[in-house]
């Protein structure tokens, strides 16, 4: 899933979206409760409409802002009141609230809210935010309304007795889905695979199971091959904004001075219709230049390549050609 925090994927409209073949994006409660607000977007028929988004929508619940703005909220068992980051004025946010904001904005799939530890933590307060997420899971389920579909998420920091609690506890209750939160949060790759590879199977079978926040290439292919369906990450957007394209043949800046002069496309089985019309130089002289076109066409190209992975993906189980993946991909 692409990310669109505030209702947009950065630099991309709804029709190109479609175009490369997403069917879902993700988007933020937290701060599209902040703006435009719920409540004008339940007035527009809901954030598909408001954004002209004809696929599907997930929306975090404000979870993962528990985490990255724990310098200026407060957390009890209540709920999270937050300082908003745009004028300092105050928000509560309940596993109700959350829920309550994503029935109004009208997403397919409603994350309930969790507490997402930090890494590093220690064991206990990796236990303690498990054990909140757990006291608000119920809550979170009650508070949806008919037909809205609540996925709960799977804490335990890097801890497998925590990680087996917790997908024993989640397992047990109604939710349409199940996630596996609180990974990459700043933790070392050898120590996330771990988690994954325990934590996957654990969780049911005939539900689908959402790996948040992780979206390096071999890092979708090993979560797969663990047992996950679903992924969000904003690395191809937002390596795109640093300048960044991801190729078959690895990620290449196109800042290098290698590219100044080039006409053609290194790795030409990964150059998308965004950019084939296009030499290397140029582009390199768009973002040299900080031109909002070189973002965007990067951004494309990302997102196109980020889809081909997941389609080829979804080949490669089907027709059993998974070893011949690994290997396109080894080096991207």
């Amino acid at each position: 899933m692409p990310v669109g925090t505030v209702g947009s994927v950065k630099t991309v409209g709804s029709e190109d979206l479609e175009a490369i073949g997403f069917e879902q994006i993700l988007s933020n409660t937290y701060h599209l409760n902040l703006r435009p607000g719920a409540d004008l977007v339940e007035r527009f028929g809901g954030i598909h409409k408001f954004m002209s988004w004809r696929g599907g929508i997930l929306t975090d619940s404000g979870g993962y802002q528990v985490m990255s703005l724990s310098d200026t909220r407060k957390i009890d068992d209540d709920g999270v009141v937050f300082k908003s980051h745009l004028d300092g004025s105050l928000m509560f946010l309940s596993p109700e609230k959350s829920i309550q904001i994503q029935g109004q904005l009208g997403v397919d799939i409603s994350m309930s809210l969790d507490e997402c530890p930090p890494y590093p933590c220690t064991r206990e307060e990796a236990a303690a935010a498990m054990a909140r997420t757990h006291l608000w899971a119920t809550r979170n389920l009650s508070a949806a309304k008919e037909g809205q579909a609540v996925f709960g998420i799977v804490q335990g920091g890097v801890h497998e007795d925590l990680r087996t609690e917790s997908a024993q506890f989640f397992s047990e209750l109604p939710f349409a889905g199940l996630a596996i939160g609180g990974v990459c949060v700043g933790e070392p790759t050898e120590m996330q695979y771990p988690v994954v590879a325990h934590t996957a199977p654990l969780l049911p079978a005939n539900k689908a199971r959402y790996l948040m926040g992780v979206g390096h290439p071999q890092d979708i292919l090993h979560a797969v091959e663990c047992g996950v369906d679903m992924f969000d990450c904003v690395l191809p957007t937002r390596m795109a904004r640093h300048n960044v394209m991801y190729t078959l043949q690895g990620r290449h800046n196109m800042l290098n001075a290698k590219f100044a002069e080039m006409q053609d496309w290194l790795d030409t089985e990964s150059v998308f219709s965004p950019l084939d019309r296009y030499s290397p130089a140029y582009v390199r002289h768009l973002v040299r230049a900080k031109e909002p076109l070189g973002a965007r066409l990067l951004t494309l190209h990302n997102l196109n390549f980020y889809a081909r992975l997941m389609r080829e993906i979804r080949e490669a189980i089907t027709e059993g050609t998974w070893r011949e993946l690994r290997s396109r991909y080894a080096n991207a």
